[in-house]
């Protein structure tokens, strides 16, 4: 079973980037199509971005689209989520998942096996 570490969460002014990194460990990263979800105080967690397990095709949430971009780096395990033009909706926890596909993209919560502890990303207004 794959485990998934998120980092470069924190604190940022409106308009501002950051980019967040999910690393995995215990099986490789490149087994898996991975995907960043988030959730903000008081709301469900919803999805951000998803990206497949060559990272050739990827997706994305209306919301966050033109401005995130996520990719991977199977040769070190790790998924990033480049975080440009943040705003303060873009408050959350960052969550990255792990989920068993052959080739495709993975859009759903519950398609996801695998999750990270999360990362806070708060962006001020």
């Amino acid at each position: 079973q794959v485990q998934l570490v998120e980092r470069g969460g924190g604190l940022v002014q409106g308009g501002g980037s950051l980019r967040l990194s999910c690393a995995a460990s215990g099986r490789a990263s490149s087994d898996y199509a991975m995907g960043w979800f988030r959730q903000a105080p008081g709301k469900e967690r919803e999805f951000v971005a998803a990206i497949n397990r060559s990272g050739g095709r990827t997706y994305y949430a209306d919301s966050v689209k033109g401005r995130f971009t996520i990719s991977r780096d199977n040769a070190k395990n790790t998924v990033y989520l480049q975080m440009n033009s943040l705003k303060p909706e873009d408050t959350a926890v960052y969550y990255c998942a792990a989920g068993a596909s052959f080739a495709g993209l993975l859009l759903r919560e519950n398609d996801y096996d695998v999750w990270g502890q999360g990362t806070q990303v708060t962006v001020s207004s």
